[in-house]
């Protein structure tokens, strides 16, 4: 018998612990070398774990255990052969025994049932041996929970989050269970940094609004030429991301960080973007985006952006930015006050954008309009800094043939 020790690789520097978030196949499956048998959180990012070999698989922590960087989580017994296909099984029996046949149909849900249970376990709502005896524990009927397991089925995480509907003559005769739902490793670590930005640092937003009028236009009349010439269509993040990097070359203390008692200013602009995931809000980084065309921003945004929502980002691609860019207008926000993505000093807040009527040489006009927001940490950035810097950026967006194209649209384009 040959057997491999699966241990927790390094996700990446400075990361000595992960949690397991979440099995991919059950103790005793046959799994293929490469295919993805868990989800791991990090403090930085959720990564899946791919099986080193093929084999039977045993595995050796639960879900929600936090296991060491090195520590062994599962065995794969590499010697043991494939299962035939249960598929192909009843094909096999079919002409000469039909009763037979009802028999190895049988046998292949056996096999997938836990060894405590019989294959009936396996109906919907039906709890599994340890589920049960959480949910006798905690006084729930297996009829409350919804399985999310195969079939429906419930399981022990269904159990743990499970509890009691609280029951009175006062009701209305609603559902009113509460379910208990420990964080992510990820969201913990978000939560702890949050609050110590707020605590550690001297954070004050600033406000303006910017006409993209310009914007409309330019995307209006090239994004048909822009999509058809580089395969990517031309959003406003190019935009906000070539407006920002040319304010902080105009205002380099806002591209800095404090570390002890020691500004740190950068020489090139590593904007952090901020995208939506199902793993909650990611922010990965452009690299050195002061020397990116529209169309290398857009691309590598793209590209970033897939990976956040496929799962497949990594930490190396979420560190190291020097400023950031959320844009929560997406979601409908009119307005708010971004927090500090630390040890960056300052982040630029982008809004929806609405028709409203503004004054424009002495005339009321309507024009799509957007109120941007910098939160900035005031220890090394000062109010002169601030409001000129996101002035900087208003007039790039307000005018941006003049700021951002240098007066040439189509050579900016590349078309």
């Amino acid at each position: 018998m040959s057997i491999l020790e699966m241990k927790v690789p390094s996700p990446g520097e400075s990361i000595t612990e992960v949690e397991i978030a979440a099995w991919l196949v059950k103790d005793g499956d046959f799994v293929e070398k490469d295919q993805p048998i868990a989800e791991v959180d990090s403090d930085k990012a959720t990564l899946e774990l791919p099986a080193e070999q093929s084999g039977i698989i045993t595995l050796k922590a639960e879900e929600g255990d936090v296991v060491q960087v090195g520590q062994v989580v599962c065995l794969i017994d590499m010697s043991a052969a494939k299962p035939e296909s249960t598929a192909e099984a009843p094909k096999a029996e079919n002409a000469e025994a039909p009763k037979a046949e009802e028999k190895v149909v049988e046998k292949p849900a056996i096999v997938e049932a836990s060894k405590e249970e019989k294959p009936t376990s396996y109906a919907s709502g039906t709890p599994s041996p340890a589920a049960k005896k959480i949910l006798d524990e905690k006084g729930v009927q297996a009829s409350d929970v919804t399985g999310s397991g195969k079939d429906g089925r419930i399981t022990k995480q269904d159990a743990q989050t499970a509890s009691v509907a609280a029951m009175g003559s006062g009701t209305s005769g609603g559902s009113r269970a509460v379910t208990s739902t420990k964080l992510s490793m990820l969201r913990r670590k978000v939560a702890t940094r949050l609050v110590s930005v707020k605590n550690e640092t001297a954070m004050l937003t600033t406000f303006n609004e910017v006409d993209m009028s310009e914007i409309f236009r330019i995307r209006k009349q090239y994004k048909d030429e822009f999509a058809q010439k580089h395969g990517i269509g031309l959003g406003f993040m190019s935009f906000f991301t070539k407006a920002v990097t040319r304010a902080l070359q105009m205002y380099p203390d806002v591209n800095a960080s404090i570390d002890g008692d020691y500004k740190i200013n950068y020489d090139f602009c590593d904007i952090s973007v901020a995208v939506s995931g199902p793993k909650g809000l990611m922010v990965p980084v452009v690299r050195n985006a002061e020397n990116m065309s529209f169309r290398g921003i857009e691309a590598s945004i793209k590209n970033l952006a897939d990976k956040v929502r496929e799962g497949n980002i990594s930490v190396d691609e979420m560190t190291g930015g020097t400023f950031t860019i959320t844009n929560g207008g997406v979601f409908g926000s009119m307005l708010s006050t971004p927090i500090i993505n630390p040890p960056q000093s300052a982040i630029l807040g982008m809004h929806n954008i609405i028709q409203r009527p503004v004054a424009v040489d002495g005339q009321v006009v309507i024009r799509p309009m957007m109120y941007v927001a910098m939160s900035y940490d005031h220890r090394i950035i000062d109010g002169r800094e601030s409001v000129g810097f996101l002035v900087a950026v208003k007039e790039a967006i307000d005018n941006p043939v003049e700021h951002l194209f240098n007066g040439d649209e189509r050579k900016a384009l590349e078309l």
